[in-house]
Order: C-alpha cells, then sequence, then structure tokens
C-alpha cells in the first residue's frame, strides 16, 4: 500500500488534481464536519486477462425492487459505436453487497419509481447509419469533445420522429414486461448530431421526481442554437420537465458553458459542461454538479443552484480542482454525498446538506502514475443502503487477482457517514 505522501507526491505531478485523505482500505475516522467509515472492498469481478480502455469498467449500481443490488459494467469499447448493444457484465449480491454471483431466478425491477406506480429508465438505442437517414440541412459542424471526430449538428425540430424522440424504458404498473418507447421532446433551440457516420440517441443524466409529482431531468449532451440564431459549439447541461410521467419531455432551462480562468486556465480552450449529477435538496432546491471536457488535461468540476424547478441557475461556480462523471446522493440523516474521478475516485460529504460546503476527498485509490487513467476508469456509481449508509461500486485497474497479477476489478465499499456535531 503506498503511504500518503506518495500519493501526494503523484497527485501534485499529474497538475491541478487534489490529493485527498488515504482510504484504501477499511477506514474510521472524523474529519472536521463528518464521521466517516468505509469498509474494506468487496469483489465484484477480476477480469481474467489484460485489457483495454472500456472493458471491465464503467460500474453501475442498483436496488432491485427485491432487495437485492446489482452491479453491472461495461465488456465493450469506449464508443459511440457500442451504444445500445448488450454484453455487459452483471452480478448481483444478496446480503447487502458482500458477495456477489452471477444472476439467478426472476430479474428485480429497479430504475426510478412513478407516483403512478409506473417504473422507468432512460435507454439508449443502437445508433442509426448515417446513410440510411434522410436528414436536413446541417446547422454547422464543430469539433467533438476530444477532438477526434467532427460532429454535423441537425436542429431537434426538424428531425423525423425516431432521431428527435429519446427512449424510456418503462414498466407499467401491474405489467410483467418492459417495454421501451418513444418519448418526444419539446425544445425548438436543441440540436442533435452525427459523428463517424452514425446518429447516435444520446440522453444522460439524472431524472428526478418534483414535489408537484412532475419529473425533472438533467441531461448531457447539450447543444443548442441560441436566441439570436447563432450555434453554441460548447456542450452544456439542459433541464427538462415532464408533466406526464415521461411520455413527453418539454424544455425547463439550462446552464450553458461559463468558465472560470482563475480556478482552469484553460477554460476557453474546452469543450464545455458534460456528465452533470443533479439532486434535490431538502428544502426542494436542485444542486448540479458538472465536469469539464478533458481533452486539455485535467479540469474543475462546478456547481450550480436552482430554486425555481431548474429554469434558472446560478453561475456555475468551481469548487473542486478536478473530477469527472460526478454522483450525487442525498442520505435521510441530510448528508450529500459527492463520488468523482480522475486520477483516482474521491468521495466528498456536505454536512450542510446543500453543497455549499465540502469535507476533504476521501481516495479509494492507490494512484501509482502520473497518467490520470492508469489507475481506474473513475466512474463511480451510488446507491443508499439505510439512514446513513451508501454503497459505492467503482474499477481499480491494479486489482491483484489470486496468482498476484494486476488485473482490472469492479470493487464495492459499503460508507457510513454522519455529522460530527
Amino acid at each position: 500500500m503506498q503511504t500518503a505522501a506518495v500519493v501526494l507526491t503523484l497527485m501534485a505531478a499529474v497538475g491541478s488534481a487534489q490529493a485527498g485523505i488515504e482510504a484504501f482500505g477499511e477506514t474510521k475516522m472524523t474529519e472536521k464536519s463528518v464521521k466517516v467509515q468505509i469498509s474494506e472492498p468487496s469483489v465484484v469481478s477480476v477480469a481474467k486477462e489484460p485489457l483495454g480502455w472500456g472493458y471491465h469498467q464503467f460500474p453501475s449500481i442498483a436496488r432491485w425492487d427485491d432487495g437485492r443490488i446489482a452491479v453491472t459494467y461495461s465488456l465493450s469499447a469506449d464508443a459511440a459505436e457500442s451504444y445500445g448493444k448488450s454484453g455487459g457484465g452483471m452480478l448481483v449480491s444478496s446480503d447487502g453487497g458482500k458477495t456477489w454471483q452471477p444472476p439467478s431466478g426472476k430479474p428485480g425491477v429497479s430504475g426510478l419509481l412513478l407516483p403512478n406506480g409506473d417504473w422507468i429508465s432512460v435507454s439508449t438505442p443502437i445508433p442509426y447509419q448515417e446513410k440510411d437517414l434522410s436528414l436536413p440541412k446541417p446547422v454547422g459542424i464543430i469539433g467533438e469533445s476530444y477532438g477526434s471526430s467532427k460532429m454535423t449538428m441537425y436542429r431537434l425540430s426538424e428531425l423525423q420522429p425516431k432521431l428527435a424522440t429519446i427512449r424510456i424504458s418503462r414498466l407499467k404498473n401491474g405489467a410483467n414486461k418492459r417495454v421501451v418507447e418513444h418519448a418526444w421532446l419539446d425544445d425548438p433551440q436543441a440540436l442533435r448530431y452525427t459523428l463517424r457516420g452514425i446518429f447516435p440517441i444520446v440522453w444522460w443524466g439524472d431524472v428526478h421526481i418534483a414535489a408537484d409529482d412532475s419529473l425533472v431531468a438533467g441531461i448531457y449532451p447539450g447543444y443548442r442554437v441560441r436566441d439570436d440564431g447563432t450555434m453554441d459549439d460548447k456542450d452544456g447541461v439542459f433541464f427538462y420537465r415532464s408533466t406526464d410521467f415521461g411520455h413527453s419531455w418539454k424544455i425547463q432551462g439550462r446552464i450553458p458553458y461559463q468558465y472560470d480562468l482563475k480556478a482552469d486556465p484553460k477554460g476557453d480552450k474546452r469543450g464545455g459542461f458534460t456528465e452533470p449529477a443533479y439532486m434535490t435538496l431538502k428544502d426542494g432546491s436542485f444542486l448540479c454538479v458538472m465536469r469539464v471536457t478533458d481533452g486539455q488535461g485535467i479540469g474543475p468540476m462546478y456547481a450550480s443552484w436552482s430554486s425555481d424547478l431548474g429554469k434558472t441557475w446560478t453561475k456555475p461556480k468551481a469548487f473542486t480542482p478536478n473530477g469527472v462523471l460526478p454522483k450525487l446522493l442525498r442520505l435521510e440523516n441530510g448528508m450529500l454525498v459527492l463520488a468523482s474521478g480522475r486520477p483516482g475516485v474521491q468521495l466528498r460529504f456536505s454536512a450542510d446538506g446543500k453543497g455549499k460546503k465540502w469535507s476533504e476527498p476521501f481516495d479509494l485509490v492507490p494512484i501509482s502514475s502520473d497518467n490520470v487513467s492508469a489507475d481506474t476508469c473513475g466512474y463511480t456509481s451510488l446507491v443508499a443502503t439505510g439512514p446513513d449508509t451508501f454503497l459505492i461500486a467503482y474499477s481499480h485497474f491494479k486489482h491483484l487477482n489470486e496468482n498476484g497479477e494486476p488485473r482490472k476489478a469492479i470493487l464495492v465499499r459499503e460508507v457510513q457517514v454522519s455529522s460530527a456535531k
């Protein structure tokens, strides 16, 4: 196990990343405002052989309606061409995440349980082949976030229905089988794109139930035509609201890319905000945490707040020096949890429950290289298990198998957190 001093040195070497509190194994401590207890890692799955990027990583954890907990992970390349295709891994725990087995029996139900008894989740279909489509006149062409491909942009309102809708997987109340529906988007300014000869349908992010039982989704990618008719070539975060349980969605608000050059000297060169996590706070307001595209290297995470169901948002504020795919969780005891990665995997806690003040980060993965993707994909997933407990799933690329060989692994830790006061 590396010492904290080594981790500090390596994190300093990669630039602006913030070194945190070492929590590679079982950890119990009080950090200013919070008491934290983190279990030893539980091994979900270990790759049998060395694998490239995209394989045996990107875990997602969910509690099924029957009480079991499922972890899924990618077994395909990290590319738009892989969207919607099956073949990922899945293991299930019946003892709260301590041990994991292949699924058996009838699968449980997961997703978002709606007030009408339906379960829904957003589904990503296999991309369409551009050569098979009849497309309108493009609005313009911009570079992809990482500069590897060009994206040709089209107005959502001018696309045929199969390209202008999103996919909602729905298990109707009382039904036995999920059905994938086309849900309508009402957003005259939104754009969609083709790249590398395909047309992906991407609508990723968080969906929550508001106090009035409407649904609000905070999603990416978010490309648009501005009010003056010009194309915004920076990615942003869009918020949509549904008043019919997810059958149709209307644009509610946006967080366009706004950078802080003091916090991120390369902010003007990045592709925008992406991978938002948003959460409804105790008072009904919204918190949204976003990463920036990292084609220019490590960048900060930004936070923004809304008090009107996502219609308007405060100016985004950079509050960490690094982080990808932030994940937010609000526990019953009022504690707010934030997970993020790269380098490593980091956990932060907000005892005020508003995300205004955060603890020091807890590092779950040892850092062994100045390559921020060498030790983990940095993507995490969270699920609450009690008023003050949750599970976090993440990847570790240098986990030692039974023969002492480093292999990619999917790990789960149980965390208990409460206020130190």
